[in-house]
């Protein structure tokens, strides 16, 4: 996380999250690193559809549709709150920490949307072992994911 935010300070970014699965792990972890205030905005918790819909202002047509487990949930996500925050950078997680099927999804399957200023990305992951070890490896894996894409920049 050092780096990350190393890397958004260089590049005088902002950052948020939109975070479900992950219950604010994400913005926690950025939070631990010296100097996060200087770029992290703030965090949403939407662990519960109702505060997908309600706070992050998800379309219910995306969630009826393809579920909150979706490609298409996380990218709202991110959008949505990404425009909220006022931030240059949002990232979102949606998905199933286990340890049983949600929506016939399988436990470790996980979306995560990365939103820099107008583009979005969108990954899709299975990650193995226990609820937490799903929950650390996504916020591993997007910490990766916005370095290459900030040093694309």
């Amino acid at each position: 996380m050092d780096e990350l935010v190393m890397l958004l300070k260089e590049q005088g970014l902002t950052i948020g999250s939109c975070e479900s699965l992950t219950a604010g792990l994400f913005t926690s972890k950025i939070a631990e690193v010296p100097g996060a205030s200087n770029v992290l905005k703030g965090g949403i918790v939407t662990y519960q559809t109702s505060c997908k819909t309600d706070v992050a202002h998800v379309d219910t047509k995306v969630i009826d549709t393809y579920g909150v487990v979706s490609s298409q949930c996380a990218q709202e996500m991110a959008l949505k709150v990404q425009k909220m925050l006022g931030v240059d950078v949002c990232v979102s997680f949606s998905g199933n920490a286990g340890p049983t099927a949600l929506e016939g999804k399988p436990a470790g399957l996980v979306y995560c949307a990365l939103a820099i200023h107008q583009s979005v990305y969108c990954y899709e992951c299975q990650f193995p072992g226990s609820r937490n070890d799903v929950r650390n490896a996504a916020v591993n894996f997007m910490c990766i994911k916005i370095k290459e894409q900030l040093k694309k920049k």
